[in-house]
């Protein structure tokens, strides 16, 4: 029973409904207002994680998860299951949830990562062929097609022929008797064909009167002519009427013997559509995923900028003020916190936040608060907020805090009665796991009594719960702080200037009266107060005093704080802009090595190409010397143009000294040199408020000269001679052999002769053919000892009907 009045006290019925906004379906909306709270943290946990996978597969899609087409198909399980016929639209809407069933699983088995709803759809059956079954025999009006059956076919057909016949009866009587009627009009009274006739002259047109106008001037008629013919079309209609309901008996069964598939098929889709209305709501309200974590681990509680989840829903939709959030650090080693302060200054909203956002992390929503959101998990949250006081249960004010008081506490005795069946020490008993906010503790009698039995209270759940929040007037209470490293204090501020509450809380300051000085403010005579300051006595002015100075010093640290979180932010964007600048750089320079080598490539294939003509105009014939001098020195013209020039030597001869100013090209900054080179060629620089590291080779002078690399002593290496210049490989009829047309054993021997007397490359040309000349050749120069290598020829040269031969020097 407490647990429901908490939740009524919290008004979770508000954030339910709230929730069930944001769900797609009619069942995900009712699950979300009768959101029921877990019973164990696996449970939360799967929820949560439930919620998060939604939350990045929503992140990933354009349009989000549909659910189009999943309809509440329960009530018609049941019927069918008990032998009902189901109608038309009920059939259809069966076929459009398996559809949308189908769907919403192959959206989740195509996204990766997702191994909590890929399991959850893993078991979903959709039964295609019983959704196609539908389709064919129900169309989009929910009526029976003439395709259903045979038998139906025929009996439409002889329909459309009879209502054909009595139509063109009719029509001839309209035009025969036209001056009887009241109009040319065929219409339908009770499913039989009838025509308006005026009533002065019903004797003209004799039949049965199926109705009369309101008037009485219209009398609507079917002529006898026409009777035999509308009684033969209504035993047609009913055998019409016996074959539809026989085709959807049918189809009633094929769904009955599925049943328990598609039940679970409604509940899967159920848990998706709640785990998106989850995800979507905790996105409206910027919530953050929660970490349950344990006390016993020395783990803090921490909830920072912590928001009213119903405040935030008035402010966006009922224009109402801007949320103020506070912030909860709770130590693993309190178990009490009393909040003092001024009455509207936000006491009770801060005991109705902590517990919504105690129950949202219990259902699997994200909390409203800032990252990290670490809070344990709950077993029960017990509340006692607000007013009591009932005329029509005599229940005065005071009394009904101790009734509710009491019932939490049995609540929590009940939990310790189901821990601890054999009677243990308390030492040794489970940690409690309840979350307990007592509103006014102690208020409604005697001052003195109410602060002795706050104090008591708050003693005895210091033991029995998790972690109590509660608030009081009662000054006593601040000093269980001193007396039980358990407790601790906090307060909501109060602007005396403006004589307002801020509604921030302080953590560690207890709150002091602020009675006096409001009175004094708002006009009360000056003696009268100064009277009320002297029975309050001077020992309460001082604690005052004493309080005030405390605020005023955290007033003065928070100062600090933000001061010293500015310059942090300042060095971070300095840093990112000095990393983006210094990647530009490296891209920059990287785009231009690429473009460089690009240029290079192309100046390489086209002096090939040149290369290439010399040699072609040389094979043309027997090259005379005259020739041959013509070709060096074309390849030497070629060589001089695309060789690439030698860069200038940058300046040298500078090295950074200790308090000089260099510049780093790379990073596009001046700094100065905090440490000279050493002997790996790093020094330490600063620039602003940062300092790191570079080396030598990344600094320059503010002139532009390069530092002296730092030289380490090595060995002197023999001296090497260079190679000779590479000569060009020019082909000729000298070193070209043409094997076209000999057999294998032919070509080997004329090949052996070639290579022994080559002093060069040889052109080996075999042609394509069936491709055996070509292996035999291949084989024979990959045995042969003076080959080094072989390959292709260039496409100009053959390509591969043509084999290079590389000889060994």
């Amino acid at each position: 029973m407490i647990q429901s009045e908490t939740l009524e006290l919290l008004e979770w019925h508000r954030l339910c409904q709230h929730l069930a906004t944001f769900a797609a379906t009619k069942l995900g909306a009712t699950a979300a207002r009768h959101l029921k709270i877990p019973d164990s943290q696996t449970q939360s946990e799967q929820l949560l994680e439930q919620t998060k996978e939604v939350y990045q597969l929503e992140s990933r899609l354009t349009t989000g998860l549909s659910f189009e087409g999943i309809q509440d198909i329960g009530d018609s399980l049941e019927r069918a299951e008990r032998s009902g016929v189901l109608a038309g639209e009920e059939l259809l809407a069966i076929a459009t949830t398996l559809a949308g069933a189908r769907s919403l699983r192959r959206v989740i088995d195509n996204q990766e990562d997702l191994p909590i709803l890929t399991e959850l759809v893993a078991d979903l059956r959709t039964y295609p062929e019983l959704e196609q079954e539908i389709h064919r025999c129900i169309d989009e009006r929910a009526q029976v097609t003439d395709r259903a059956s045979q038998k139906l076919g025929e009996i439409r057909t002889e329909l459309r022929r009879l209502r054909s016949q009595i139509t063109q009866k009719l029509q001839n009587i309209l035009q025969a008797k036209s001056g009887a009627v009241q109009e040319q009009l065929i219409t339908q009274r009770s499913d039989r064909f009838v025509i308006p006739v005026k009533a002065p002259q019903k004797d003209a047109i004799p039949g049965i009167v199926h109705d009369t106008s309101t008037s009485g001037a219209t009398l609507y008629v079917e002529p006898n002519s026409v009777v035999p013919l509308g009684n033969q079309l209504r035993q047609i209609i009913r055998r019409e009427q016996a074959e539809e309901e026989a085709i959807r008996r049918i189809l009633t069964e094929q769904v009955a013997a599925v049943k328990p598939d598609l039940e679970r098929l409604l509940a899967i889709a159920t848990t998706l559509d709640m785990a998106t209305a989850r995800s979507r709501y905790s996105f409206w309200l910027g919530a953050n995923p929660p970490r349950f974590i344990r006390r016993e681990d020395k783990e803090i509680i921490t909830l920072r900028n912590l928001r009213h989840p119903l405040l935030v829903w008035q402010q966006q939709h009922e224009q109402g003020q801007p949320v103020v959030p506070v912030d909860l650090l709770i130590n693993s080693l309190i178990r009490v916190v009393t909040i003092t302060g001024p009455n509207t200054g936000g006491k009770t909203v801060t005991l109705k936040t902590l517990g919504l956002a105690a129950l949202m992390a219990k259902v699997g929503l994200f909390v409203p608060a800032r990252e990290p959101v670490e809070i344990p998990w709950f077993d029960k949250v017990l509340a006692d907020i607000g007013d009591e006081q009932s005329l029509q249960q005599s229940l005065s004010t005071f009394s009904g805090h101790i009734r509710r008081i009491s019932r939490i506490l049995e609540a929590l005795g009940n939990r310790e009665e189901e821990n601890s069946e054999i009677p243990t020490p308390h030492s040794l008993l489970p940690t409690p796991q309840s979350l307990v906010l007592l509103d006014e503790v102690g208020a409604g009698t005697d001052p003195v009594e109410g602060s002795a039995l706050a104090i008591a209270l708050l003693q005895y759940l210091a033991n029995h719960a998790q972690l109590t929040i509660a608030t009081t007037h009662f000054g006593e209470l601040k000093a269980l702080k001193y007396e039980d490293e358990r407790f601790e204090n906090a307060s909501v501020e109060f602007d005396e200037s403006t004589l307002s509450p801020t509604y921030r809380l302080l953590w560690g300051i207890p709150g002091r009266s602020n009675a006096l000085t409001i009175a004094l403010r708002l006009g009360l005579k000056p003696e009268v107060v100064k009277e009320a300051k002297i029975q309050v006595g001077e020992a309460t002015d001082e604690v005052n005093q004493v309080i005030a100075g405390l605020e005023a010093q955290r007033r003065r640290q928070e100062t600090k704080a933000a001061e010293a979180q500015s310059l942090l932010q300042q060095a971070e964007r300095l840093y990112k802009e000095v990393s983006a600048k210094a990647a530009s750089l490296e891209e920059r320079e990287s785009s231009l090595r690429a473009s460089q080598e690009i240029a290079v490539q192309q100046a390489i294939a086209q002096a090939r190409g040149e290369i290439a003509q010399v040699i072609r105009r040389l094979q043309k014939g027997t090259p005379t010397a005259q020739e041959a001098q013509q070709a060096t020195n074309a390849l030497n013209q070629i060589g001089q143009q695309y060789q690439p020039a030698t860069p200038a030597k940058p300046k040298a001869g500078f090295m950074p000294k200790v308090g000089d100013r260099v510049r780093i090209p790379k990073l596009g900054q001046i700094a100065d040199v905090i440490t000279a080179p050493d002997e790996d060629g790093e020094l330490s620089v600063r620039f602003g408020l940062m300092k790191m590291n570079v080396k030598l080779q990344d600094v320059e002078s503010l002139d532009g000269q390069k530092p002296e690399p730092v030289v380490k002593a090595k060995p002197t290496p023999a001296a090497v001679t260079p190679p000779p210049p590479a000569v060009p490989e020019i082909r000729t009829s000298k070193n070209t052999i043409d094997l076209r047309g000999k057999r294998v054993a032919d070509a080997e021997y004329i090949l052996d002769k070639a290579i022994s007397e080559a002093t060069g490359p040889v052109w080996i040309i075999h042609g394509y053919g069936t491709g055996k000349l070509r292996q035999g050749v291949h084989a024979f120069l990959q045995q042969h000892p003076r080959v080094n290598n072989y390959e292709a020829a260039e496409q100009a040269d053959g390509g591969t009907g043509v084999t290079i031969a590389h000889i060994k020097k």
